[in-house]
């Protein structure tokens, strides 16, 4: 029997758990390979969704005898695309799915999450989604992958909202048409909006879930980084901020604090962020206004100028 096969039969669910699992993935590499592992370990229901990738990651699923997708190049690649595509192979291959986990290929599930998020979520009509602790694999590699890793950390119960790797019940995605494949980022905050408009909850359990390999180490990919998440802010409060006023304060604060005649107050603000976190948390806070408010500044341009929006890209 090989290795693939040993993994697979040695599942943590109970017999009647009906759980899809939607991986996916661009040129993630070697990290795809315990994500595929842990996947296939935990569901015989697994869909690898690709997005272009040019290093044989599609191939490399298909060792894993799983079903693949991979995705019209024509077309923008989104994580929101990939997840609805996921999803909906999930669907036509195996209808009576209650559940889909979804996994980025640089994540690796946790052994007795999928256990755990059923425990809380299958005699809870009212629960549309439960997700755990994500960790870094490597938090102590470089000063970026530490901050990753205290961002991942959150108290557990209810949440307004959770990342990509959340387990997310089929009849909540189906009522509220999955993710927004025209999203090039934070695609997951809009699905928890949508979710909680309908009187979901999404529930945050303390359990380890996913084990995650950013693999940042330059300055560049975390510039890239935080100017997507200052793009996607943006476009949150463009596109639903009468009905969250809360997005306005995060993009104000953007701006603010990341343009220069602000940045003399830095000290003020590295001083309110060290108090509660520590020294190497607090300096990435407020290095990261100039861009987030970059990202912010694109997002308005492209608004302005009817420019296409393109996927921003870290590694």
């Amino acid at each position: 029997m090989s290795n693939i096969q040993s993994v697979a039969i040695n599942r943590d669910l109970s017999p009647d758990a009906a759980v899809g699992i939607v991986v996916i993935g661009r040129n993630e590499g070697e990290r795809l390979r315990p994500s595929l592992q842990s996947a296939t370990r935990d569901s015989d229901r697994v869909v690898y969704v690709d997005s272009g990738s040019k290093d044989g990651s599609a191939d490399l699923a298909r060792s894993f005898g799983i079903e693949v997708i991979e995705l019209d190049s024509t077309l923008p690649f989104t994580a929101a695309r990939g997840r609805n595509a996921g999803f909906e192979r999930i669907m036509a291959l195996w209808p009576d799915t209650q559940f889909v986990q979804f996994i980025d290929g640089d994540c690796e599930i946790s052994s007795g999450w999928i256990a755990a998020a059923l425990a809380e979520i299958k005699d809870a009509p009212g629960t549309a989604i439960v997700f755990g602790r994500r960790r870094e694999r490597y938090p102590d590699k470089t000063h970026f992958n530490y901050v990753c890793d205290i961002e991942w950390d959150g108290v557990a119960g209810p949440a307004e909202k959770c990342g990509g790797d959340a387990l997310i019940r089929v009849d909540a995605m189906r009522a509220i048409g999955g993710y927004d494949p025209g999203l090039i980022a934070a695609e997951d905050d809009d699905l928890c909006h949508r979710i909680r408009r309908r009187q979901w909850q999404i529930i945050r359990l303390a359990d380890e879930m996913t084990l995650h390999d950013v693999a940042m180490t330059s300055w560049w990919q975390w510039w890239q980084r935080n100017r997507r998440s200052g793009h996607a802010g943006a476009e949150a409060w463009y596109r639903r901020g009468r009905e969250d006023p809360k997005l306005i304060k995060h993009v104000l604060s953007n701006l603010a604090w990341g343009l220069p005649p602000f940045w003399l107050l830095w000290p003020v603000l590295w001083w309110r962020v060290y108090r509660r976190s520590d020294a190497i948390y607090a300096t990435h806070i407020v290095l990261g206004k100039v861009p987030h408010c970059a990202g912010q500044l694109d997002f308005w341009w492209s608004i302005l100028s009817a420019r296409k929006k393109v996927l921003i890209e870290y590694k």
